[in-house]
């Protein structure tokens, strides 16, 4: 079996509801914040702390505007981001093969 260091894993996407938002959003052109909170199952707190937090590491973006005034957040990955979950895949991907 091949060695596996910890830590080239990334550690912004790894994380439960962190790896479950990029994987969702892998997935799709963009979705707002309550379609995300239902497909991760995370309260609208932790969510929004997640969420900040891979803001942050500019792997997700977003974009603000009203719809019968009322907020609507929608959030999309960046291509920095499709490659540091890409990366993030290959790794765990590895590890599980033994490569």
């Amino acid at each position: 079996m091949a060695e596996f260091d910890y830590q080239q894993l990334d550690d912004i996407i790894h994380s439960r509801i962190r790896l479950a938002i990029m994987a969702l959003l892998v997935s799709v052109e963009s979705a707002n914040f309550v379609f995300i909170r239902e497909k991760v199952n995370a309260s609208d707190g932790n969510l929004s702390v997640h969420i900040r937090k891979l803001e942050d590491a500019k792997y997700v973006s977003s974009t603000k505007k009203f719809i019968d005034r009322k907020p609507v957040t929608t959030f999309q990955i960046t291509s920095l981001g499709q490659k540091a979950f890409s990366a993030y895949v290959d790794r765990l991907s590895g590890l599980i093969s033994g490569d």
